[in-house]
C-alpha cells in the first residue's frame, strides 16, 4: 500500500497542466471529497499497528505534494495570462505619450551657448553661494563700495562674507585665477538679487556673462563680437552702444539693438524709438585683472552680460517675467515646437 503512495507522489510531481480545467480535474481527483487521498485515509484502519505511523507518513506527503503542485500550477497560469494581456497583440495601439518640452529660458540659454561656441568661446560654470571676494572684492568692489549698492544681495547670516551671487562675473574671476591667457569662456547661469518681484524683475534670474582676453583685444574686437551674436539671435544688423558705468570694466557701455517699428508690437516694446536694451559690455578693468594674477601691461580683455529671461521676453514676446517661475503648463506647453 505505501508503495501504491509512493507511486502517486511520482505522479503528483511530474504532472504538468495547461489549463484552468486541467488543473481543477487535478485537484478534485487527490483532494476532492471522493479523491483518491481520502480512499487511502479510509484505508487506515485496516493497516496493521505497525504500519500505521509509515502509512500516515506517506499519505501526508501526498497530500502536501498535491497541494502544492495545485498552488505552482495555478500561479504559473496566472502569470501566462497576465503577460499574453500585457503583450500579446503588438499591433494594438500603444497609450498615447505627451511630449515634454525644454523651459524657454533653457532653449534661450543654450541658443545664446551655441552661438558663442561657434565662434570659440567655452563655457565654464561656478557655485551658487558665492564668498565676498569673488562676487565684489575681486571686481574691482571694495568694501564700503557704493557700487555694492547697486545689487541688493541675499548674505548668509551664519557667516557674513557668504552670499547668493549677483552676477556669474564671480564665474569669470574663478576661470582667470585657474586658466592662463588667452581666456575666451561664456558663464551661463541663475543669480540672486533682493528686489521686489513684480512683472518686470525677480529675485532670481538668469544669466549669460562672457569674457575674453588676450593681447592686443580692443574695444572694436568686442563690437563685432556683439555684432555677430546679434545678427544669429535677433536677425538684426544694426547696434549702438550707450556709455555706461560698470564698476569691472571702463570704460563700460550699454548695448541697443535696432528692433525696428514695423508693427504695433515694435512700437509698443521699443516705445517708440525702434531701440532695445539688450546686455552690458565693456573692457576689462585692469584692477580686475591685477586680482587674477594677469598682467594688465601685456593683457587686455572684453566682458559683456546679458539676462537670459529679458532676451527670451523680446524672442517670444512675453510680458511677464513671473510667467517663467509659475510652471503653468498653458504656458509651457507653447514651447514644444521650440525643442
Amino acid at each position: 500500500m505505501i508503495d501504491k503512495i509512493k507511486g502517486h507522489i511520482a505522479d503528483v510531481e511530474s504532472f504538468n497542466a495547461k489549463t484552468k480545467d486541467e488543473i481543477e480535474a487535478f485537484r478534485i481527483k487527490y483532494l476532492g471529497k471522493k479523491g483518491i487521498l481520502n480512499e487511502f485515509f479510509a484505508e487506515f484502519k485496516n493497516v496493521p499497528n505497525e504500519e500505521k505511523k509509515a502509512f500516515g507518513q506517506a499519505i501526508n506527503e501526498l497530500k502536501t505534494s498535491a497541494q502544492q503542485k495545485v498552488n505552482v500550477l495555478k500561479e504559473e497560469l496566472e502569470n501566462s495570462q497576465e503577460e499574453k494581456g500585457i503583450y500579446g497583440d503588438l499591433t494594438r495601439p500603444a497609450e498615447p505619450v505627451e511630449i515634454g518640452s525644454r523651459h524657454p529660458i533653457s532653449i534661450v540659454k543654450n541658443q545664446i551657448t551655441e552661438i558663442f561656441s561657434n565662434i570659440g568661446f567655452n563655457v565654464s560654470e561656478g557655485p551658487e553661494m558665492e564668498d565676498d571676494w569673488h562676487n565684489f572684492t575681486a571686481l574691482n568692489l571694495p568694501e564700503y563700495h557704493p557700487a555694492r549698492d547697486m545689487q541688493d544681495t541675499f548674505f548668509i547670516q551664519t557667516d557674513p562674507d557668504i552670499l547668493l551671487r549677483t552676477h556669474t562675473s564671480s564665474v569669470q574671476v574663478r576661470y582667470m585665477e585657474e586658466n592662463k591667457p588667452p581666456i575666451r569662456t561664456i558663464s551661463p547661469g541663475r543669480v540672486f538679487r533682493n528686489e521686489a518681484i513684480s512683472a518686470r524683475s525677480h529675485c532670481i534670474f538668469h544669466q549669460v556673462e562672457g569674457l575674453y582676453i588676450d593681447k592686443d583685444v580692443s574695444f572694436a574686437d568686442m563690437k563685432q563680437t556683439i555684432l555677430y551674436f546679434t545678427k544669429q539671435l535677433f536677425g538684426k544688423s544694426k547696434i549702438r552702444l550707450r556709455p555706461s558705468y560698470f564698476p569691472f570694466t571702463e570704460p563700460s557701455a550699454e548695448v541697443d539693438v535696432y528692433w525696428g517699428l514695423e508693427t504695433e508690437t515694435d512700437y509698443r516694446i521699443t516705445k517708440g524709438t525702434g531701440w532695445l536694451e539688450i546686455m552690458g559690455c565693456g573692457m576689462v578693468d585692469p584692477n580686475v585683472l591685477r586680482n587674477c594674477n594677469i598682467d594688465p601691461q601685456e593683457y587686455s580683455g572684453f566682458a559683456f552680460g546679458m539676462g537670459i529671461e529679458r532676451i527670451a521676453m523680446l524672442l517670444y514676446q512675453i510680458e511677464d517675467i513671473r510667467m517663467f517661475y509659475e510652471n503653468d503648463l498653458r504656458f509651457l506647453e507653447q514651447f514644444k515646437s521650440a525643442l
